[in-house]
């Protein structure tokens, strides 16, 4: 007893500070995971099985880079990225980067929803058209009328809504050896399909519009703690690493089980051909029973509440900047009109597009190729900035941080140059 009672009294503020460090970096991660996301990896896990479950260990470390680049980005200088952005590239190319990304998460937003609303059917039985504008709706007031403070603790909580995903796993009954042996290492197939699923699930991981989106909760989260306009300080720093670090390693860990499940069930009985979630939710049911199917469903709803939220708040975040108007989650709407008029007509025109039958893998496609052109150029821009005096004074990237960067810049570029290949 001696003995863990110091072992308790070291380890309760050091699970204390860790849970109060977690913040934007953590739902920047749940929010990569959401239901376009969740159908691309379970489109690959059921197309290539365990043969692509290493992409998840390759793409956290770069992922977890860059997305640290961009918050260190916000911290040091409190301003977004596009903010930055405007003082230093002609304002066509801003504007032309700034909507290329705006349509890319309009195209994401209509996918999100179509799933969201898909899936509801299926466990429901109430039509489709009802759930999409139901959802939709339920969002833009959530993000009209919240604070940021509220924003940011409803978040947290919905993460753990993903957990559902490494419980429908453990019910799939994989092959565990096979499991590990396909985490560590890689395997590789000749064919197109194999290259075009692995820039997918690349793009889906490293996303151009979670770069934005990182940099400015960074500057919402220091104007909550009243540190905004004062010099970042090392702890600050090292929090936010923690916050980034955990939040990446959370995204890349559903991802993995969301792999691991398609692999186990639909790969390993032949279904090698689904589109979409909801066909993967639908084959688990007689494959491994009533709790991986709504454990995976409700998953993919939890998922939609997050990343439907942050693509439109991405958008809203990215024109604010570009074009100096205030745009904050911490404003009233009457003190930010443009900033939540861009969220708005992002779910409007997502919402049509779902409604409007676009098939949502089409809507994948598009925004895939987007980020696709839109990622290796972005991460070699947030590595200038970060890496320049100028930007950052003393802050700069450390050596590690700059590797691993790089690394992910040219991962990405040649992922684009296969997206265009396949």
């Amino acid at each position: 007893m001696a003995c863990t009672l110091p072992f308790k009294a070291v380890a309760a503020p050091r699970v204390l500070r860790f849970l109060r460090a977690l913040g934007p970096g953590l739902i920047t991660g749940a929010a990569d995971d959401d239901p376009s996301g969740i159908s691309t990896y379970s489109v690959a896990g059921a197309g290539f099985g365990y043969g692509v479950l290493w992409t998840a260990l390759l793409s956290f470390p770069l992922m977890a880079a860059v997305q640290l680049m961009c918050a260190r980005l916000g911290l040091v200088t409190g301003q977004g990225l596009a903010g930055i952005l405007r003082k230093r590239i002609p304002a066509w190319l801003l504007w032309g980067i700034c909507l290329l990304l705006s349509a890319a998460n309009t195209f994401n937003i209509g996918a999100d929803l179509a799933g969201m609303a898909s899936v509801s059917q299926m466990v429901t039985g109430i039509d489709a058209r009802f759930w999409g504008p139901v959802y939709a709706i339920a969002i833009a007031a959530f993000l009209i009328w919240s604070s940021y403070s509220v924003l940011a603790r409803i978040f947290k909580w919905l993460t753990l809504l993903l957990f559902a995903y490494p419980l429908a796993a453990f019910f799939a009954h994989p092959d565990w050896p096979a499991v590990l042996r396909a985490t560590f290492v890689p395997h590789f197939e000749r064919s197109p399909q194999y290259w075009a699923t692995l820039v997918g699930v690349l793009g889906t991981t490293i996303s151009p519009y979670l770069f934005f989106w990182q940099a400015a909760e960074e500057i919402e989260e220091s104007r909550e703690q009243g540190v905004l306009k004062k010099p970042v300080r090392a702890v600050e720093l090292r929090n936010s690493r923690t916050d980034v670090v955990s939040g990446m390693f959370f995204s890349n860990l559903i991802m993995y089980f969301i792999l691991l499940t398609s692999a186990a069930t639909l790969h390993a009985h032949g279904m090698t051909k689904v589109s979409t979630a909801r066909d993967a939710a639908e084959a688990l049911r007689p494959l491994a029973g009533n709790a991986a199917y709504w454990l995976f469903s409700m998953g993919l709803i939890g998922a939609g509440m997050i990343g439907v939220p942050v693509l439109a708040g991405s958008s809203g975040y990215v024109l604010a900047e570009a074009g100096r108007w205030r745009g904050s989650f911490s404003d009233r709407p009457s003190r930010a009109p443009k900033f939540y008029f861009v969220i708005v007509v992002s779910l409007a025109i997502g919402l049509t597009l779902a409604l409007a039958g676009f098939n949502a893998v089409s809507l994948l496609f598009w925004s895939a190729v987007v980020n696709g052109v839109l990622a290796p150029p972005l991460i070699v821009i947030v590595l200038l900035l970060t890496g320049s005096r100028n930007v950052m004074g003393q802050r700069r990237n450390p050596a590690w941080l700059s590797i691993l960067g790089w690394l992910a810049a040219a991962l990405m570029t040649g992922a684009a140059i296969a997206m265009f290949a396949t």
